[in-house]
């Protein structure tokens, strides 16, 4: 038998002035884009900002059907723009921000499932790591790529 063990790196944060610049900017980006979000069933309006590595920011927000599950979240809305607009550009982060009835979350929204996939296929992509903020009223949390989130991704050897 073989076991083995997964951790992960969380640089924490109480407010978004304490992060850097680029990181500040973005996170401007995301929480201002939550209430473009299309959620009329939930009422859990999600932004996400994207920073590609020519300095462009892309924001995405989740959008919402009545044929649920027929949506998108806001993470992939904004990396499938950005993927198409830009193929040839890296992403280099992205920020997320949530808004529950009105009220941005307290603690950081992370991605779901599928959306981690989806940002670790973009690390593969562009050989690049995609630094992940995840932003709260009352907390921040970074975590420095998106295999740190899905160790045990679906990746093209799966497909061989």
């Amino acid at each position: 038998m073989k076991e083995t063990q997964f951790s992960i790196k969380i640089t924490e944060y109480s407010n978004k002035t304490e992060l850097e610049k680029v990181d500040n900017t973005l996170a401007n980006e995301a929480y201002s884009i939550c209430d473009n979000a299309y959620a009329p069933y939930s009422k859990f309006k999600v932004g996400a900002a994207v920073l590609l590595k020519n300095g462009k920011i892309i924001t995405g927000t989740n959008q919402e059907n009545a044929a649920y599950p027929s949506g998108l979240c806001a993470e992939r809305t904004a990396l499938f723009y950005a993927n198409s607009k830009y193929p040839d550009i890296p992403v280099i982060a992205i920020a997320i921000a949530a808004k529950n009835n009105g009220v941005f979350t307290e603690l950081p929204v992370s991605p779901c499932g599928s959306c981690r996939q989806v940002i670790i296929e973009t690390e593969t992509r562009f050989k690049t790591p995609v630094k992940i903020i995840m932003l709260g009223s009352n907390k921040i949390s970074i975590i420095e790529n998106a295999k740190s989130l899905l160790p045990l991704s679906f990746n093209e050897n799966d497909i061989l």
